[in-house]
């Protein structure tokens, strides 16, 4: 009978769909659930809906709750991790400071000034999860559900010994809407996704041997088709593939759509199919309001019925009872894309039995797709370094290589931007103590101040010397 600890379980959206998910499978009857939070304010209310959950169904199952992390883990077989440090009032930050320097965001939580702070709050937090689970249940594995997921996971994989897989629903969610593009049967489709998370490549899509990517392009060129995804459309048609994020996402993640109201108005101004800026910080205050004012798990069913897209039960069920499963996870990237760098986190085929989660190796990503994923994964890796290392100059630098603050700041506005949300953020930022990030204060530039013993580049000092011969 399993033990499955969760953590952050006053996440009303995940501990929710998660539990129900898990109290639906019959190979986990008799399992011991342990919510784990840091405040008794939503916890209590969820424990209580578990309750229901349990009673109005006759599930063989028990549940606790505790707001002391060693005593949720100890002992447990599986480990799952939805936290959100800071919760709503930080994410805040991570969303209007950077809008003040013309950074719009619509998610805020993966890439960009937001997605790495939100990387540097949840990395301690993590690293202290898995140091008590050395402890408490050495053998356990952790289920990442932690945003932003491959910073989190990256880091992660830097943990002698961890069993850990960062599950998303990117990929099955997106396997709906290619079925639906397609005419064909989701669950007839043979596929195959990799890269990195929110940015995972669908390399082959096939039906009964069939490729379906020519159909799947010249329904994109559709206004039809094409208007539900401007932006995985516009990347399909210039790059050949097609990627795991709706527009919300990826228009962060790369610098062609959200840099200017040009590009916003293109490809972001479809209310009904996300991408307006600041939507998700919104749906989140939204989501904190309503828990704040009622408690709307006491007016939700507790019918168990069909599980969810999510992967976590169906891993814990393999794990289980040895029936094979098979997802898209994030994991620490040992030689599984072999042009990503080693350590990275890769999101890569799995397949799950009672032996264990096995990787499989993808290979050489294309080279258009494995540049793309370089632009996020270098801003990542410097991320975790800075965490690490508690170097807050790394925190700039890595700003200054996301695509989209590339596209509107300059390394000035970057470097004063990052200080503002090192300060306002410092509370949950531990690793960086009191260290600053130091101030390059603007060089101003008088004219006709050359100097005339400075080298000057030969190639300058051709087009001046033709230049003035063209005007003579």
């Amino acid at each position: 009978m399993a033990k499955i600890a969760m953590i952050g379980a006053g996440s009303l959206v995940f501990c929710k769909t998660l539990m129900a998910d898990f109290l639906a499978t019959p190979a986990l009857r008799g399992s011991e659930y342990r919510l784990m939070a840091k405040t008794h304010t939503r916890l209590d209310k969820m424990q209580a809906f578990v309750g229901r959950m349990i009673r109005d169904n006759g599930v063989d199952a028990s549940v606790t709750a505790t707001t002391n992390l060693r005593q949720a883990l100890r002992g447990a077989d599986y480990v799952v991790v939805m936290i959100q440090v800071g919760g709503v009032d930080v994410f805040e930050l991570d969303y209007a400071i950077p809008m003040k320097y013309g950074v719009d965001n619509c998610i805020a939580d993966t890439m960009g000034p937001g997605g790495i702070f939100r990387a540097l709050r949840h990395i301690p937090a993590l690293l202290d999860i898995a140091a008590i689970m050395r402890e408490e249940c050495p053998k356990a594995v952790l289920f990442n559900y932690a945003n932003p997921m491959a910073m989190c996971c990256w880091a992660l994989g830097r943990v002698s010994g961890l069993q850990f897989v960062g599950l998303c629903h990117g990929v099955q969610t997106t396997m709906d809407l290619i079925a639906s593009y397609t005419g064909v049967k989701k669950d007839e489709i043979d596929f195959l996704a990799a890269g990195i998370n929110h940015m995972a490549w669908f390399l082959r899509l096939e039906h009964q041997g069939r490729d379906l990517y020519p159909l799947l392009k010249r329904n994109f060129e559709k206004p039809g088709y094409y208007v539900n995804e401007k932006v995985r459309g516009e990347v399909m048609r210039h790059f050949g593939y097609f990627m795991t994020e709706s527009t919300g996402h990826l228009s962060e993640y790369l610098p062609y759509f959200r840099k200017n109201e040009k590009a916003l108005k293109a490809y972001c101004d479809e209310p009904a199919f996300g991408g307006e800026s600041g939507a998700y910080y919104r749906y989140c205050k939204m989501i904190a309001g309503k828990f704040a004012r009622l408690d709307p798990l006491s007016i939700e069913s507790t019918t168990l019925g069909p599980r969810s897209a999510e992967y976590c039960s169906h891993i814990i069920e393999a794990l289980e009872s040895g029936v094979p499963f098979r997802l898209n996870g994030n994991i620490r990237n040992d030689g599984y894309i072999t042009n990503l760098p080693k350590g990275c986190c890769v999101e890569v085929p799995i397949f799950v039995d009672r032996t264990g989660l096995h990787p499989t190796v993808v290979g050489d990503l294309p080279p258009a797709c494995a540049a793309l994923n370089m632009t996020n994964v270098l801003a990542q890796g410097l991320t975790v370094e800075a965490s690490f290392t508690g170097d807050p100059e790394l925190i700039m630098q890595a700003v200054a290589l996301d695509p989209l603050t590339a596209a509107v700041c300059t390394l000035n506005e970057i470097r004063e931007m990052t200080s503002v949300m090192l300060e306002k953020q410092r509370a949950y930022l531990p690793q960086f103590k009191k260290r600053k990030i130091r101030a390059v204060p603007a060089i101003k530039v008088e004219k006709n101040v050359v100097r005339k013993d400075v080298p000057v580049d030969p190639a300058l000092a051709i087009a001046n010397r033709f230049g003035k011969l063209a005007k003579a």
